[in-house]
């Protein structure tokens, strides 16, 4: 039987998750790094001018793929540049998907007939080296069914490439703000989908690798979240990320997106975990709306979420009336509370997991 909002509020309120849907202990488990023992965890300020080759990544990660297909090999491909010219035919324009972190994207075929995603980033950018660096790192340390997975890289000269599995689908931003024909809007249920892999990619980056010193993605957005064929979600562009600790105080200029970035840092440079829910709170809203962050999608929603005779005005009008209100009602609630201004009203990224599992097992049938 479905819960009542109020009862759902209730539960985000008191931060008490686990009594709404408990995680079996063997998903848990699988959601855990397979790391094992390594002197330090590196970052891009420790790596400067280091090569990856360098590197011992023997053991950091079990190469098995959560999805059950072949596992790569332990550590990613080196290729020449030249390889990566083959590959996409010279970087020409049809091959060309579009600019993206830092980078332009280009589709590939490797000799193996593999299609892949390159990003060749930008080399004119005064960062691009620790950008690069933090990407590979953190893709090589971690591996998880909701991250985007690294083939390989190339460090030749003055270039700097990265190899990714390719993502036919493309970026959930494309599908919500410009499909391209014959795609079709996407349905309820994919949407609801969708917000349970991202929010599983980031409860994996806050809590499944290192519980005590997070990752923070950053630059969470729809335009970082990639769709392969069946609408499996994926976490991408991690050139931003930085590790714990909890709280601190970045001395970068303020980067992110607008629309995406947490009031705490786009004022005070303070970013912790819970500016990453805040962003995913503007993507879900987005999701849910058709809005697009730009907009100040967080500011027009969260007066009017209260209000439920404007309930069925936040959906977006592609979706056709086509989904459960009583579900839309549980997502509004959910992407309220992680665009709260103070932090501390923000629930933690397991919470949100638990809810949206929760949401994503109510049948609905567009039919």
């Amino acid at each position: 039987m479905p819960l009542a909002l109020c009862e759902l509020q209730v539960i985000f309120k008191m931060s008490c998750f686990s009594c709404l849907i408990p995680r079996p202990k063997d998903d848990q488990k699988k959601d855990t790094a397979k790391v094992q023992d390594c002197n330090c965890i590196p970052t891009p300020a420790h790596d400067d001018g280091v090569s990856l080759e360098t590197r011992n990544w023997n053991g950091l990660y079990d190469g098995n793929r959560d999805d059950g297909t072949k596992a790569r090999p332990k550590t990613p491909t080196s290729f020449t540049f030249g390889q990566l010219a083959v590959a996409t035919r010279n970087f020409r324009e049809a091959n060309y998907i579009g600019a993206a972190g830092f980078g332009k994207v280009y589709k590939g075929q490797l000799e193996t007939g593999e299609l892949v995603t390159v990003k060749q980033l930008d080399r004119e950018d005064c960062q691009v080296h620790r950008k690069f660096m933090a990407e590979c790192f953190i893709l090589i340390l971690l591996r998880h069914s909701n991250l985007v997975t690294l083939i390989g890289y190339c460090l030749d000269g003055d270039q700097r490439l990265l190899v990714y599995e390719y993502m036919p689908k493309g970026s959930l931003e494309d599908h919500l703000f410009d499909p391209r024909p014959p795609a079709e809007p996407i349905s309820w249920n994919a949407r609801i989908k969708i917000a349970v892999d991202v929010a599983r990619g980031l409860e994996f980056l806050h809590c499944g690798a290192y519980p005590d010193l997070p990752f923070i993605h950053w630059d969470l957005k729809s335009a970082n979240i990639l769709l392969d064929m069946n609408f499996n979600a994926k976490l991408s562009n991690f050139g931003l990320a930085k590790l714990g600790p909890v709280a601190t105080h970045v001395s970068d200029s303020v980067m992110g997106t607008d629309g995406y970035c947490a009031p705490e840092y786009a004022m005070g440079g303070q970013l912790t975990p819970k500016s990453d829910i805040f962003s995913f709170g503007v993507m879900l809203l987005e999701l849910i709306t058709g809005r697009k962050a730009e907009q100040n999608i967080a500011a027009w929603g969260f007066p009017n979420l209260g209000d439920p005779r404007k309930i069925i005005q936040f959906a977006d009008p592609l979706l056709q009336g086509r989904f459960p209100t009583h579900c839309l009602k549980y997502m509004l609630v959910i992407a309220g509370v992680c665009v709260q201004e103070r932090p501390s009203n923000r629930p933690q990224i397991s919470g949100i997991v638990s809810v949206l599992q929760y949401v994503a097992a109510q049948p609905y049938n567009p039919d």
